[in-house]
């Protein structure tokens, strides 16, 4: 009768193969393989008719082509009268992509479905590796890997990654976690478990693709980088510290009474950042990290929202408002980046019902003068509000320097130093340069110079205050040489 058999083959060996799985085959007069390059292919019975979809493997464009041609042509071959066996390496649903769309597609049109379950290829690599998968293993596919950038896994937890069947592959895995983990990362190669050439491979992350046993049944253990090296183990801490049996001072905390601690932090990760010392800014960054995740376990207890809908929508906002590296949108240059930018960011407010709001409206009222300055002349300058060349930037400064000159009352004068500040950033801004990091540099070099001048006093036994401002200058161009 018509319908379709999904059976699995074991992880390699024959003897592997399941009683019912024998049974079937021994009473079938034929088989279609997804592959004949399998071992456990050699000990099917004698009088079994073999057929395989190997050519598609050979005229494929890609996998994807190539297992979608494999479920239509399995699918028309269960519409015979005799139906069809298809047979995979494995478990007909343990890393397999075939078996799955086929049994969905074969209900959704009312076509019957046996499946005959195989020992997967896990059974033999944790056997091989003495490992018990519970209760964080990442199962994790090669070929989605490589397409990454990072690995999309927590790091404090191990990770099986299988289909490690060639360097290129394995070139292109380490390539990807290598951006979480170092390069000498103990890993382990597991290659052709459950069957008689079974070894398993002790080695660097950095060596895996130079391995010679690489194949189609190799895997690769990966070990866990070390504990709270994943975000997760940090919100449980974070969780912790608001839990009923927490810290007092954490479980006190809202939004408001934080709002303090997160700017102070975020000035302390500037901080951080203008030191160029990047121990100084792993830690700040982690400080800055707190609050947020703070904040987010906060708003979770309340049933405001919680880190996943931060994450995602965040996520969800990058990949909008970038179609020209998410999508099929061309760009040439920053300045089209910009444009589009802000074209999308109008649709967005549209969107939301604020047709109403302005292009500068989105400017943070807390941000320092000199930041918020340099974002309103970045937003105007993207829909084409800027000096078509950087003489009217010059010009304008000095315009402003002779109207600061002519300013006849304190407030007056007050207006023309913000009109001159206001032209200076934008100075900056032509240059490249960040108006708000610039002058906190300048601050501190003022700082560092002038506690030369008081060390210099206190040297000789005297207060700042006790030199003239000759001696002072002399000690300024000598701490300005140091």
């Amino acid at each position: 009768m018509p319908g379709i058999t999904l059976l699995g083959l074991g992880p390699g060996d024959p003897t592997h193969l399941t009683r019912q799985a024998w049974e079937v085959l021994t009473a079938a007069a034929e088989v279609w393989l997804r592959t004949r390059q399998h071992p456990a292919v050699a000990g099917l019975p004698a009088a079994l008719e073999l057929h395989s979809f190997d050519s598609l493997y050979e005229t494929g464009e890609d996998f994807e082509a190539v297992y979608a041609a494999i479920v239509e042509q399995v699918l028309a071959l269960g519409r015979r009268p005799q139906g069809v066996i298809y047979a995979v390496p494995g478990h007909p649903f343990v890393a397999e992509a075939t078996g799955p769309e086929i049994l969905r597609r074969a209900r959704a049109d009312g076509l019957p479905v046996r499946v005959v379950d195989g020992v997967s290829f896990l059974e033999p690599v944790f056997a091989a590796l003495g490992l018990d998968p519970f209760p964080r293993l990442a199962l994790v596919d090669a070929l989605e890997l490589s397409l990454n950038h990072i690995p999309l896994f927590p790091p404090d937890a191990p990770a099986l990654i299988a289909q490690i069947y060639s360097q290129m592959v394995a070139a292109e895995v380490k390539m990807t976690l290598t951006a979480v983990y170092p390069d000498e990362h103990p890993v382990r190669l597991v290659h052709a478990a459950g069957t008689s050439q079974e070894q398993v491979e002790d080695l660097p992350l950095y060596a895996i693709d130079r391995s010679p046993h690489l194949g189609l049944l190799t895997a690769l253990y990966l070990p866990p980088l070390g504990e709270g090296t994943s975000f997760e183990a940090f919100q449980e801490v974070i969780a912790a510290l608001r839990a009923p049996d927490g810290c007092p001072w954490d479980r006190e905390q809202t939004h408001a009474t934080l709002r303090p601690h997160l700017l102070e932090e975020a000035y302390e990760a500037l901080d951080a950042i203008d030191s160029g010392n990047p121990q100084e800014m792993a830690e700040e960054f982690g400080d800055l990290l707190l609050q947020i995740v703070l904040h987010a376990q906060i708003a979770n207890e309340e049933g405001e929202f919680g880190m996943a809908e931060v994450l995602k929508g965040i996520r969800e906002k990058i990949i909008r408002r970038h179609p020209h590296v998410f999508g099929e949108v061309q760009v040439e240059g920053v300045g089209d980046v910009l444009q589009n930018w802000e074209k999308i960011k109008a649709a967005e407010r549209q969107e939301n019902g604020d047709e109403e709001k302005g292009l500068l409206d989105g400017v943070p009222l807390a941000l320092p003068a000199l930041s918020q300055a340099l974002e309103y002349q970045d937003r105007a300058a993207r829909v084409g509000f800027d000096w078509p060349v950087i003489e009217g930037v010059l010009d304008k400064i000095a315009e402003e320097i002779e109207e600061v000159r002519q300013a006849s009352d304190p407030a007056m004068l007050a207006d023309e130093l913000g009109d001159l500040f206001f032209a200076l950033v934008n100075l900056a801004r032509w240059k490249n340069v960040d108006a708000e990091s610039a002058l906190r540099a300048t601050n501190l070099r003022f700082k560092k110079r002038f506690a030369y001048i008081e060390a210099a006093a206190r040297r000789q036994g005297r207060r700042v205050s006790d030199l003239s401002l000759e001696e002072m200058e002399a000690l300024w161009q000598e701490a300005k040489k140091h």
